[in-house]
């Protein structure tokens, strides 16, 4: 899932220079009236049948011959460079295709170059690190992943950047070397390693809001997704971590206060973060407290827990074990009750 701005795919219209584009594929373009004329490279033509044609602004071409098929810039590099809507977009969008940076287009068999947002050489946490980067910079370009947030009530400038929020919309594995190459297929290995590609070779968050968890230095200890859209198929979880066991804590710094709130969910504690409330912390679902999350609580000698969790049946549950153990450890607890089956997110935006 990935909808690109109509606007973002009309400029690449207007600023691409498509007769470029096809040259590049070694066609030949010769003047014919206010068009251009070639013999077509998709199929074996003897008698020029591709055509260009400047409407408005915008190249589109056309195939009189045995193709029979045309459109604009993003159909030609669909059917000359056989990849998906998505890629083509992602080439032509870093500039493979603009009037002013077509010399960099190579004739070769082979799909267009992007550059890859990773480096192999880095290590297992560096390379963390630059896959999130990038799905920073993804979502600070989607329309739909900010939309979920506007929605969420909890787009806000400071905790974008501050937390890294991010999101995975499928288009990292296509700035990756191709499978068959040797760099490929040692860049892939290594995010399976780390839980950004799965066996399959598709991207674990596809889909999904990121937010990391990060120490005080920086390091990404773990990372959250949460599915931006609710008509998934059958079975396919909302909520996504890293493979293996939950590491690290999520806002370190709100230890610094004697008083924390805790929630269900990363989602929660960001509702109350962007509201003023910055000694908030969260554990990994309601079965997601962990060890560390507690001796944490401890060592920075919190002396109250506000417990957020959500207010149904497993939360309350949750709550009422959480608070035994917290209090058999010196730690006061209070339960912040929302309305009946409703977390703390839901409450926030409603009020």
């Amino acid at each position: 899932m990935s909808r690109y701005p109509q606007e973002v795919l009309d400029r690449i219209k207007r600023e691409t220079d498509l007769p470029s584009l096809v040259r590049a594929k070694g066609v030949k373009l010769n003047k014919h009236g206010q068009d251009l004329i070639g013999l077509c490279p998709h199929h074996d033509d003897k008698i020029p049948s591709l055509v260009l044609t400047l409407r408005d602004g915008i190249w589109l071409w056309n195939c009189l011959g045995a193709c029979k098929c045309g459109g604009d810039c993003f159909k030609w590099v669909m059917k000359a460079d056989g990849v998906s809507f998505r890629h083509a977009v992602e080439i032509l969008l870093n500039g493979n295709g603009s009037q002013d940076t077509s010399d960099r287009i190579i004739k070769k068999a082979t799909v267009p170059h992007l550059e890859a947002p990773v480096d192999l050489s880095a290590d297992n946490h560096e390379l963390l690190r630059q896959v999130i980067d990038y799905y920073h910079e993804t979502l600070k370009r989607s329309p739909d992943a900010l939309k979920y947030l506007e929605n969420r009530g909890i787009k806000s400038e400071e905790a974008l950047e501050g937390f890294k929020l991010g999101f995975a919309d499928r288009t990292l594995g296509i700035r990756l070397p191709q499978r068959n190459r040797k760099a490929g297929s040692a860049i892939r290995e290594r995010l399976m390693q780390i839980g950004i590609l799965r066996q399959s070779g598709h991207e674990h968050f596809n889909g999904s809001l990121i937010i990391p968890v990060m120490d005080k230095q920086g390091v990404i200890t773990e990372v959250y997704g949460r599915k931006i859209i609710d008509r998934l198929r059958p079975g396919t979880p909302f909520h996504l971590y890293l493979p293996g066991p939950h590491k690290g804590i999520w806002n370190p710094q709100a230890f610094i206060s004697a008083e924390i709130i805790l929630c269900e969910s990363l989602i929660d504690a960001l509702s109350f973060w962007v509201n003023g409330f910055r000694n908030v912390t969260a554990g990994y679902g309601i079965a997601g407290f962990t060890d560390e999350l507690f001796q944490a609580l401890i060592d920075h000698q919190v002396r109250k827990v506000f417990i957020a969790y959500d207010r149904d049946d497993a939360g309350d549950k949750a709550a009422v074990d959480l608070a035994k153990r917290l209090m058999e450890a010196g730690i006061d607890c209070f339960r912040l009750n929302f309305p009946r089956n409703m977390d703390a997110n839901e409450y926030a935006v409603k009020v």
